[in-house]
């Protein structure tokens, strides 16, 4: 379960007062200089006048569908369900996709760690202090009624979902202070002093809603009314949980600007809803929809042997995933007693056997994780540099002393499935931490049974659960899967109400003010946020300031090497298994270019793919 990839961006306030009390107008030293593009750390690689990002074919035909299932989520949506065309509130399940039918001010290039350039605002103007951020609204940006988008609507927009949003755009947004349209070409955004440092991005990469069409309307309902957008898809035909449909703009205002060309190449893209993946896959066998990011090892080894794959209608490959692949576990909730004691959380690292089950149920596809920043070079290693112990001093007696050594990896197992050692450490960490065995059952200090309930929402997921909750049980833990619907899933999550569940998330190559949702105090306590272990640790939320406030890339490295040293060594997870590669297969009507570009979340599919009418027509006689 993969976190979503967004662009990113953010506005300003103007206007300074002179110390008679008598407003000046702002001069253009005080706005900074004009500029096509941003980034956290100010280098572009595109110059003002570039024609199109490096990695997308300009010469790619427009037409013909792409239909797929979803393999990444943002904020209320849900892998398996919708039953909202709002995806950017807590109510409802969102509807995949729903991002491609806004304009935002700015576009992420995805050769780049962050930057980005312009999309509904044609530049932006950032002051000394960098708190303040001058957009310029183009003039041919319009809604799909055909009325101007304009710095008005951008304004409402981001004020509305600071106040209204879901409750993890609005924790992304605590820097950021107010939006304003001193004209309909001009959004002024200001920001707080000490404001994180991608929030800007963040900003930029929202959605603009139209500000007439919520002026009847309200934006916190679940609503299965399209919005007014202005992106390039509007919302087609749908079936609530079954699918939902995005028709292309043909004469959409965006096409030809340098963010777009080459993209959005497909006149319908359609998500199907699977609430069972081996469900999902017979669907893409009977050719239900087209392309398929493959997920599961076992499906990826063993059931590629149906006739269409064989012949080569189907095309299998294999890309290079070169982002950041985060962190997968079973992550612990310490806002129940059983899980509070460190070495608890360690005895339940070590009962998992990975070598056993990556061999075993995985066809050795995967690789361990061992860090938030797995597959990238922010992760720890070996001891501390110069830098890090720079950082890392001033908490020694508050945190572990291993922080100040190597950083702590999981235990590699004999591959036996029951490693006699390693459980023999785990019994060992929970007698010490006097959670002991009575009766042939681990009880707490405080005589009640030790249980965990395992929560998760596919059923694909019960043979990796399986071993795991063997071994527990054989410690004396009465560890019990509990499988149940996505719906109610996410609502228990959303509420913390479970023991231990499963989940993936990564960052990109910048961590950003996002990275407070997944491991800061408050996030801890806020309803809806990724901070599904309950992690609430002063010196993390320290670090976690340091990652925020760092001036250079170097500096960003140094503070995310140190933070990893920390949150490693406080156990919150039960890491699990990554790859470096993307596995893709789909029915060969498509093209691509080579590779992804190196930043991209997932292969670029479907924004910058493209039909192949040749190919098309050949799969349609080989039938």
């Amino acid at each position: 379960m993969a976190l979503f990839s967004r662009r990113h961006a953010l506005g300003l306030g103007i206007g300074a007062l002179s110390a008679a009390g008598l407003r000046v107008a702002p001069a253009a030293a005080d706005n900074g200089t004009e500029m096509h593009g941003m980034s956290v750390f100010g280098d572009l690689k595109y110059p003002a006048e570039f024609q199109q990002f490096d990695y997308v074919n300009v010469k790619a035909p427009k037409g013909g569908a792409f239909s797929l299932i979803p393999s990444v989520r943002a904020y209320n949506q849900s892998y398996f369900t919708f039953s909202s065309l709002n995806a950017y509130i807590l109510k409802g399940e969102g509807a995949q996709g729903m991002d491609m039918t806004f304009a935002t001010l700015m576009s992420r290039a995805n050769d780049e760690p962050d930057a980005m350039y312009g999309f509904a605002a044609k530049s932006v103007q950032i002051s000394p202090d960098k708190l303040t951020y001058r957009f310029t609204m183009r003039p041919e940006a319009r809604f799909h009624d055909g009325v101007r988008l304009t710095a008005q609507d951008v304004a409402f927009s981001f004020n509305t979902l600071k106040e209204k949003g879901h409750p993890l755009i609005q924790v992304q947004l605590r820097d950021f202070v107010k939006a304003e349209a001193p004209d309909d070409a001009t959004v002024v955004v200001t920001f707080a002093a000490g404001r994180a440092r991608d929030v800007p991005l963040y900003v930029a990469s929202l959605p603009i809603f139209s500000k007439a069409y919520y002026a009847t309307r309200s934006f916190e309902e679940s609503t299965l009314d399209a919005p007014l957008g202005s992106g390039p898809y509007k919302v087609g035909r749908f079936e609530v949980n079954r699918y939902v449909e995005y028709d292309r703009v043909k004469d959409w205002w965006g096409a030809e600007l340098p963010v777009n060309r080459g993209s959005y190449n497909f006149d319908t893209v359609r998500y199907e809803f699977y609430r069972d993946r081996d469900v999902a896959f017979e669907g893409f066998t009977g050719k239900n929809y087209l392309f398929r990011e493959e997920l599961t090892a076992r499906i990826w080894a063993t059931r590629y042997d149906f006739a269409a794959a064989k012949d080569g209608r189907v095309r299998r490959e294999v890309l290079p995933d070169d982002t950041p692949s985060g962190a997968q576990g079973w992550f612990m909730n310490m806002r129940r007693e059983q899980f509070k004691d460190p070495r608890v959380r360690e005895a339940l690292i070590y009962a998992f056997d990975f070598e056993w089950t990556n061999k075993t149920i995985m066809y050795d596809a995967y690789a361990r994780t061992v860090s938030p920043f797995q597959n990238s070079n922010l992760m720890a290693s070996g001891p501390p540099s110069p830098e890090e112990l720079a950082l890392l001093e001033p908490f020694r007696g508050a945190v572990p002393d291993e922080v100040f050594g190597a950083p702590f990896v999981p235990p590699v197992s004999d591959g036996s499935g029951q490693d006699r050692t390693l459980l023999r450490k785990a019994a060992q960490l929970l007698n010490d931490a006097g959670y002991v065995v009575k009766d042939g059952k681990r009880v707490l200090p405080n005589g009640e049974a030790f249980n965990i309930e395992f929560l998760f929402d596919e059923p694909s997921l019960q043979p990796h659960h399986g071993p795991y909750l063997k071994n527990l049980n054989v410690l004396g833990i009465n560890a019990t899967p509990r499988l149940i619907d996505a719906v109610q899933y996410r609502a228990r999550l959303e509420a913390f109400d479970f023991d231990m569940t499963m989940e993936r998330f990564n960052f990109s190559a910048t961590p950003g003010d996002g990275i407070r949702a997944f491991f800061s105090s408050d996030a801890a306590k806020t309803k809806g946020s990724y901070n599904l272990a309950g992690i609430s640790s002063p010196v993390i939320d320290v670090l976690i300031e340091k990652i925020l406030g760092a001036e250079s890339r170097q500096a960003l490295t140094v503070a995310c090497r140190a933070f990893d040293r920390v949150f490693r060594a406080g156990r919150y997870w039960v890491p699990q298994w990554y790859s470096n590669k993307h596995r893709v297969a789909y029915w060969d009507q498509y093209g691509h270019q080579e590779k992804p570009a190196k930043y991209a979340q997932g292969v670029g599919a479907p924004e910058n793919w493209w039909y192949d009418a040749a190919k098309a027509a050949k799969l349609e006689q080989a039938k």
